[in-house]
């Protein structure tokens, strides 16, 4: 039997490697086989760090009987969901006319041209609380394709086609909700508090980090107190058995509602957006419960996280051997000490350009906020990782092919998603506009751009002044943003290739972080396309977002932003003495770190013109006035005179 997962890059396949099983990893030939024996497919999904993905793999794909029954029944194909995010978002849609619980593993039973009939997650060696062995799963699966052939493909191709019919239906595009609605979805928000521990809902409960940051977002004294309610959740979330207190970082989510008995894996993706809203909550509040806990996430992402190359790893495993016996969470329950003797849990190593988006924003705007070089060195980094790594250049005129996932020097052939060049775009702009290297911006510009390309329309032309609306005669694009490598292959061969999902419960979507760092370029080049981009993609989402927040947390943040008058900071520095930071005798710089809203931007002289001779109009003609630090206060591109003392700037931005 060949063993097709020895050499993946997925260290998930990997670990199924020595498995009976005989896998194929995801790939046309797995369904080619399927057709020539004329069996089923088995696709099972899951993440290196998923505890129970764990379990199964020893209870059941390492059994030798059952593999036995899977090779002589099935085609197997095993998928790592962070690899294939597209190819798990399709199996999760269809898993949903089957499950109600939906998670991982997630066991998906398809046709040999990919449409499902049968799904399920985690399935027993034995019978359990009533549910079935996965034995007994296997040989009523097997009896129908045998038996009921006919009414198994017939199903399979109506839930397949109602799937697609059901995605298309949120890109119809409508005009942008209202304050008032925006009003009503906080309270919404704010009725599902649990306002004993904090966070929404009972158990389990999982941090909810794009909502939270919309509720971060609104005013102090805005409707239904959202912001006030974020700051609950991330106090009482801080303080609580979900973080880590040895090493600082948060695990994925808690089994009770009071944040303890954590499922002990931690993800990139938790731990990036939960710094930048506890940086946040400290620029708002100045407490120091937020910075302490924000420096230490930052610290849990560096020296746990981040790969002796500079990239961050996606995650760290819920098991290791604890005294010579595999446990979850066993690392976890020891002091410092007793960690120094024990092998910490592996760290899933593969390397994901969209999260370590979500890291290089998250660590450049900490450095700023704390004036920390360490934690924007790290995202400096990880961004010069990527931009060599993951987008290699062919030579002078060529804007490379985005690398969705590597390990060590090897890349996936997995095609880079919409979330993908929105997550690292947003990262390299933040690291541009808080180190003030303008090549940055224009790497992310060119990411953005290209996601554009596939429409032979903007719905504004590139020149056209910043406060100008969409001609009318351009159509709105049906699709406002394309992952320039296209769908899946497999999947589109199949016609299962679905529009990017466009929820986020633990993340923003691909459609939500593209069009966020579209708005960000907005603001510092005034092309008008950009923005009228973005606001169709949120137009897609009216009738969705409003209706279900905990489940659109980064559009609605970003609906918000679109909607009001947006602030943009631009503070110019002279040019210090070689190795002297520039002198800021009135504070002006320290007053700018506390910002916690709109567009804030730390530039020299020579960095403005940088930026301004690359097309970034917002630095045009900045310069710092009588040798000293000096802020220009722009509110939609119409700016106030240049000020030198911090009691001059609008305090709306941060603490008074």
């Amino acid at each position: 039997m060949p063993n097709r997962l020895a050499t993946a890059i997925s260290p998930y396949l990997r670990s199924h490697a020595d498995n009976p099983v005989d896998w194929h990893g995801w790939g046309a030939e797995a369904f080619a086989e399927a057709r020539a024996r004329d069996l089923p497919v088995l696709v099972s999904i899951g993440y290196s760090t998923c505890h129970w993905c764990h379990v199964m793999a020893r209870e059941s794909f390492s059994d030798p009987d059952l593999a036995a029954y899977l090779n002589e029944h099935f085609v197997s194909i095993k998928v790592d969901r962070e690899e294939h995010p597209d190819v798990d978002a399709s199996y999760l849609a269809a898993a949903g006319a089957f499950i109600e619980g939906l998670g991982w593993p997630l066991n998906v039973f398809v046709t040999p041209d990919g449409r499902a009939f049968h799904a399920g997650t985690y399935f027993p060696p034995r019978p359990m609380r009533g549910q079935p062995a996965f034995r007994q799963v296997l040989e009523a699966v097997t009896e129908a394709w045998t038996t009921r052939r006919d009414e198994v493909t017939a199903s399979a191709a109506l839930l397949s086609a109602a799937i697609t019919e059901g995605t298309r239906q949120h890109r119809g595009g409508g005009s942008l909700p209202d304050a008032a609605t925006l009003g009503r979805t906080v309270a919404e928000l704010a009725a599902y508090e649990d306002t004993t521990h904090g966070g929404f809902g009972g158990a389990p409960k999982f941090p909810a980090a794009p909502a939270l940051a919309f509720l971060l977002a609104q005013p102090a004294d805005g409707p239904a107190a959202g912001q006030a309610l974020a700051l609950r959740a991330l106090k009482r979330m801080g303080a609580s058995p979900l973080r880590d207190p040895v090493e600082g970082g948060f695990f994925r989510y808690a089994v009770n509602r009071d944040w303890s008995e954590p499922h002990y894996e931690r993800m990139l993706y938790d731990n990036a957006q939960l710094l930048e809203l506890y940086t946040r909550a400290w620029q708002v509040t100045g407490e120091q419960w937020a910075r302490s806990v924000a420096e230490g996430v930052a610290d849990f992402l560096i020296t746990v996280m981040q790969l002796p190359g500079g990239g961050f790893a996606s995650a760290q495993d819920s098991e290791s051997t604890v005294d010579g016996h595999r446990v979850e969470g066993g690392y976890y329950a020891l002091d410092a000490e007793g960690r120094a003797g024990e092998t910490p849990p592996a760290l899933d190593a593969k390397v994901l350009t969209g999260w370590n988006g979500l890291a290089i924003a998250a660590l450049s705007l900490a450095g700023f906020a704390f004036d920390n070089d360490t934690f924007t060195g790290a995202a400096r980094r990880a961004a010069d990782f990527l931009l060599e790594h993951h987008l290699p250049k062919r030579g002078p005129h060529d804007r490379g092919t985005l690398v969705r996932a590597s390990i060590d020097d090897r890349v996936s052939t997995a095609p880079a998603t919409l979330e993908d060049y929105g997550m690292f775009a947003h990262g390299l702009l933040h690291l541009a506009l808080l180190t003030g290297e303008s090549g940055y911006a224009t790497a992310a510009r060119g990411l953005i751009d290209s996601t554009l390309i596939p429409a032979t329309d903007s719905p504004a032309p590139a020149d056209a002044p910043a406060d100008s609306p969409a001609p009318a005669d351009v159509p709105p694009l049906a699709q406002p943003f394309t992952a320039p490598n296209g769908p899946d292959p497999v999947l589109a061969a199949q016609g299962l290739a679905l529009d990017a999902d466009p929820s986020e419960g633990a993340y923003p979507s691909g459609l939500s972080a593209t069009a966020d760092a579209a708005e960000l370029l907005y603001l510092l080049t005034a092309e008008r396309r950009y923005r009228a981009t973005a606001e169709h993609a949120m137009g897609t989402l009216t009738a969705l977002a409003p209706a279900r927040p905990l489940a659109f947390g980064a559009a609605l943040r970003l609906i918000a932003q679109l909607a009001a008058p947006v602030e943009q900071l631009v503070v110019v520095t002279p040019a210090a003495a070689p190795g002297r930071e520039p002198e800021d005798p009135a504070g002006l710089l320290a007053a700018v770190r506390r910002r916690g809203s709109g567009l804030v931007a730390s530039v020299t002289e020579a960095q403005a013109s940088a930026f301004a001779a690359s097309g970034f109009e917002l630095f045009a003609e900045r310069t710092a006035r009588a040798g000293a630090p000096t802020a220009y206060l722009c509110r939609d591109f119409v700016c106030r005179l240049p000020v030198t003392d911090p009691a001059n700037l609008d305090p709306a931005g941060g603490r008074p």
